[in-house]
């Protein structure tokens, strides 16, 4: 494949061709902020908070959607660059709860980090404001709307799974939001909570119901883990706190495949309050048995018990 060189922040740089500006700055070691970018879908250039410098472009270039060329002359962090970015984290701002210090995503939102990195204290513009209601109709995620972005990754993660697309964008202006069909509630729509969305958010809008109020970001430790319930062998990551597993989140769908409530769920019965017994349909009841009834074992014990005699 043939390669390209550019020049940026005065450091000579050679990709692939086909290498998106953003990663080429990535893989010379320089920051860029990204919202909407996501690398499993890529080339989306919404939020334009990545924007570069282009020597002889017209305006700002979307980095995440723009193509590095040969003899290109990039800056990404301008006088001009730096002004876009912290207009738009006002803009971004103007419109969003100021509740960090109770946040979920408190510690792990990049609202927070880009806002503390450009040194963005406020929002810069006074308006109306969203109130939406929170959902909680679905039994393992929370959405608070008031908190998206709309960078659109949860939406775009979810239509990669053919026959889902459970949400969209709907409305205009304004009223703009990330819903389901016709509006309902997560809980109302066909959704199958595999928690792609949550692991794509960069904010506060979604969070694991399981998870809410048990630890702060900085407080979690997550390990790598793949599930053992089927052979598919999807990843996940352990929450850790205090050396109990308080939870278990999907990893970013590039990494695996989260897409089956077994190996997230499966970790409820790990310290579960109330001892787990099997339970046999007989004579039309459900009765409680043995794990070796339960399993089709009993026989087997019966057999080795008589063989040890």
């Amino acid at each position: 494949m043939a390669n390209v060189t550019l020049t940026i922040n005065g450091v000579q740089v050679t990709v692939p061709a086909g290498t998106s500006i953003l990663d080429a700055a990535r893989e010379a070691g320089f920051f860029i902020p990204t919202f909407c970018h996501d690398p499993a879908s890529p080339n989306f250039g919404a939020c334009r908070i990545c924007v570069v410098e282009v020597k002889g472009a017209r305006a700002l270039v979307a980095s995440c959607s723009a193509e590095a060329t040969n003899g290109m002359v990039v800056e990404t962090e301008s006088p001009a660059v730096v002004e876009a970015r912290k207009t738009i984290i006002e803009l971004l701002l103007a419109n969003h709860p100021a509740d960090c210090l109770t946040c979920e995503k408190n510690g792990d939102c990049r609202l927070q980090d880009y806002a503390y990195y450009y040194d963005v204290k406020k929002p810069g513009f006074e308006g109306e404001r969203h109130n939406y209601p929170v959902d909680d109709t679905n039994p393992y995620i929370i959405r608070d709307m008031n908190k998206c972005i709309l960078c659109g990754r949860c939406v775009r993660t979810c239509e990669q799974v053919e026959d889902r697309q459970v949400i969209y964008f709907a409305y205009r202006g304004f009223k703009t939001k990330i819903a389901p069909a016709m509006d309902t509630g997560l809980g109302e729509s066909d959704c199958v909570s595999c928690a792609r969305c949550l692991a794509v958010c960069p904010v506060g809008a979604l969070t694991y119901k399981s998870l809410a109020g048990k630890g702060r970001a900085y407080e979690i430790k997550k390990e790598p883990v793949t599930c053992t319930f089927c052979d598919a062998g999807c990843q996940f990551d352990l929450n850790v706190k205090n050396g109990r597993v308080i939870g278990v989140t999907a990893k970013a769908p590039g990494a695996g495949r989260p897409l089956c409530l077994k190996g997230r769920l499966g970790l409820e019965l790990l310290y579960s309050e109330q001892p787990v017994k099997p339970v046999l349909k007989k004579d039309g009841k459900f009765v409680e048995v043995s794990w070796a009834e339960a399993l089709g074992l009993e026989g087997v014990l019966e057999k080795l018990k008589e063989m040890e005699k």
